[in-house]
């Protein structure tokens, strides 16, 4: 997973001290930091919802929540994208 590169969102959490504490050790003892610790967790607890899920129900979440391609492009971009195929 850490050798694809992919968007990233950026976002500041506070998080209790005694769970600050025992995330750290746990990510200290698989030899990771706190943060790929964290990261980890929260891409796991995604892939066990998408796997919980029936392809249509998936298909319709992200459509909903992450909509991405489903957005026609406007007239700058097709001109953008044109001018980048030369055509």
């Amino acid at each position: 997973m850490d050798a694809v590169i992919k968007n990233t969102k950026r976002k500041v959490i506070d998080i209790p001290e005694d769970v600050f504490r025992c995330l750290s050790i746990k990510a200290a003892a698989q030899g990771t930091n706190l943060k790929r610790y964290i990261e980890g967790l929260l891409a796991k607890d995604v892939e066990d919802a998408v796997a919980n899920m029936a392809d249509s129900e998936a298909y319709r979440w992200l459509s909903t929540h992450d909509p991405d391609g489903l957005v026609p492009a406007g007239k700058e971009e097709q001109d953008e994208f044109r001018k980048w195929l030369a055509v």
